[in-house]
């Protein structure tokens, strides 16, 4: 019934099984979901082929005896097929933790043996049962528990061999086969002991499914089956934009994908199971290769035992259609029980990032001349009332200028008029003369803080101010606006020492201008009145801050403030200032805009700059 072979290679199998699970035990693979199915998958053959082995050894003629040890192996043998379909879904998925629907899949093994072990109340599994085969009357239930192991082994057979042929890798081809073969084997004796109707005996089957152990062995411990990335993270990984390459520990090539070889593969003559090594040749008079770079980032990568980043451009394309790309490459050890056994590289494309960056920088740059622009257009009619008043004055000046010229040539005659008169008139000429003097001071100041402001905001053009300077520049443009909201400025500079910055000072004019402004629109909802500009220092900032008197920021405005374009001021208001201004403080300043309520009602905006950029002395 159970030849002395069978017997033989029972019994080494149980001992290997044994061995095996005594070994994986408590490790770190053997808490992951393909490895325990994998064991139960064992265990599974172990408890149905012992009590085949018993059935060997016992006397055939006690009924009682075979049908109890029957019963006994009904478990194992039910569950063989569910759990191949359940390893075949794990490796090709990827599964970390078991799915719901592998639940329903181990229904029919229970179902099974409870029939088998209730079988004399029904007669559902055996109508008449017989050591003998050919003696043996199958009840109904057979056909259901038959077919659903047909379809649990086909299934698990269609599955790996779809994912085998999308993807072409030699070593995955080489893990499908053996699992193909694994599950072809016991399910073609199956078929064969249902179909044929000749004698096949006891031992045939269970000896079948332990081809589909050794076969998954042999990819364990020969090809890493169960060590490394699952084919479905293998087809993810030809999908997607980036470019990877696995390497052992000495620089050979294990694995890599698609993207990778139409990147740098194919043109350094990268493949399987040839040394990294051997394709720098080709590159040796370009030390910023690809290639050299990777081997260049191992050497580093092992050496500290970290990952490597770095940044690398490839051409990709021939004659018109060559475009630059633009990766990060990452280098990874590898580490197996604290040991380096290989090394990762990934190859991350960061051209569209780089694109949209540039983007959103010119998206920014327009914004800030659009600012800028409407900054100057503010501007533009307290021009005209800045230049009028010391214009009026030196045409006044002038004017009486001229008529002690007059005076002096009519009095040349006229021998009443001494030496002192002259130099009277003189005098006065002087005096008008200062005046004049004074007026184009004030008209060279307005000019030049007006001419900083037409400079393009995105010019970078750092030097050393003062910030009294600045103050001095900020007052002369805001003062037409200031005197239109019914407002006067105050400034209260709580430094002692002379404050001194590196940068643009018309960047950090255009901000605080900017705050004013919304302090006198602020304000002269109320009537104007007086905006304060405190100058101060706390431990770590510079803090200029401007308070008004209006009536403060609602909330719905408050939690988008500097963060997007927001106004309070309707149709007259673009929203782009504290945003625009918060960005420059950022950018040119390293600094960044506050706001906070005022005692007594109104707001405060402030500025803070680092106090690293500042001298004080």
């Amino acid at each position: 019934m159970v030849s002395e072979f069978a017997m033989t290679v029972f019994a080494a199998a149980v001992v290997a099984i044994i061995m095996f699970t005594m070994r994986m035990f408590g490790g770190e693979l053997q808490k992951k979901l393909l490895h325990k199915l994998f064991m139960w998958y064992g265990w599974a053959i172990v408890s149905w082929i012992i009590p085949v082995m018993l059935i060997g050894l016992l006397d055939s003629s006690n009924t009682a005896v075979m049908f109890f040890l029957d019963c006994v192996m009904q478990p194992g043998g039910a569950l063989c097929a569910p759990l191949y379909l359940c390893i075949a879904a794990s490796f090709v998925n990827g599964y970390e933790k078991m799915p719901k629907w592998m639940a329903y899949i181990f229904i029919v093994p229970v179902i099974t043996t409870l029939v088998a072990w209730t079988n004399p109340l029904h007669h559902l599994q055996y109508i008449h049962f017989s050591v003998v085969r050919s003696e043996i009357v199958f009840g109904p239930y057979v056909f259901v528990s038959g077919i659903s192991n047909y379809i649990f082994q086909i299934t698990g057979i269609i599955y790996v061999l779809r994912f085998a042929v999308k993807n072409k890798t030699p070593l995955y081809w080489k893990q499908s086969i053996l699992f193909v073969i694994g599950g072809l084997v016991p399910l073609c004796v199956s078929m064969f002991a249902t179909f044929s109707g000749k004698e096949v005996p006891i031992s045939a089957t269970p000896m079948s499914f332990m081809v589909t152990a050794i076969c998954n062995g042999i990819a364990i411990y020969q090809l890493h089956m169960l060590d490394i990335t699952p084919i479905a993270t293998k087809h993810i990984l030809e999908a997607i934009s980036d470019g990877y390459l696995v390497l052992s520990e000495k620089g050979l090539i294990l694995d890599y994908n698609q993207r990778f070889e139409k990147l740098i593969g194919a043109e350094h003559k990268i493949i399987v199971n040839r040394n990294i090594k051997e394709s720098v040749l080709h590159d040796e008079a370009n030390r910023k290769s690809p290639v050299y770079n990777i081997l260049t980032a191992i050497e580093s990568s092992r050496q500290g035992g970290t990952q490597i980043s770095y940044e690398q451009t490839v051409a990709v394309g021939t004659g018109n259609d060559l475009k630059m790309k633009y990766f990060v490459v990452d280098v990874s050890p590898l580490e197996i029980y604290g040991k380096i056994t290989g090394f990762s590289v990934l190859f991350k494309d960061i051209t569209q990032l780089r694109e949209s960056m540039q983007k959103l920088h010119d998206n920014q740059e327009r914004m800030m001349e659009q600012e800028r622009m409407a900054f100057l257009g503010q501007m533009i009619g307290g021009i005209a009332h800045n230049l009028k008043t010391p214009i009026m004055s030196i045409s006044g000046c002038i004017a009486a200028v001229d008529n002690l010229v007059d005076e002096c040539e009519e009095s040349l005659s006229d021998p009443q008029v001494v030496e002192e008169d002259y130099k009277e008139i003189y005098g006065e000429m002087r005096e008008w003369h200062q005046k004049m003097k004074d007026s184009t001071s004030y008209m060279s100041d307005i000019i030049t803080a007006i001419k900083g402001q037409a400079a393009n905001i995105s010019m970078d053009e750092k030097s050393t101010f003062t910030l009294d300077e600045m103050v001095k520049r900020s007052t002369l443009l805001m003062r037409h606006e200031l005197l239109n909201g019914g407002c006067k400025m105050q400034v209260h500079n709580k430094i002692e020492k002379e404050v001194a910055l590196q940068g643009d000072v018309n960047n950090l004019i255009q901000a605080v201008n900017n705050l004013i402004s919304n302090a006198i629109y602020a304000q002269k909802q109320n009537g104007g009145g007086t905006i304060d500009v405190d100058i101060y220092h706390d431990e770590e900032y510079l803090q200029i801050a401007v308070k008004d008197r209006g009536k403060g920021v609602s909330p719905h405005v408050r939690t988008k403030l500097f963060k997007s374009m927001v106004t309070s001021k309707g149709t007259l208001g673009t929203g782009l200032g504290l945003y625009i201004s918060n960005i420059v403080i950022k950018g040119k300043f390293e600094g960044h805009l506050w706001m906070e309520d005022r005692d007594g009602g109104g707001s405060i905006f402030g500025i803070a700059i680092p106090l690293r950029l500042v001298n004080m002395r």
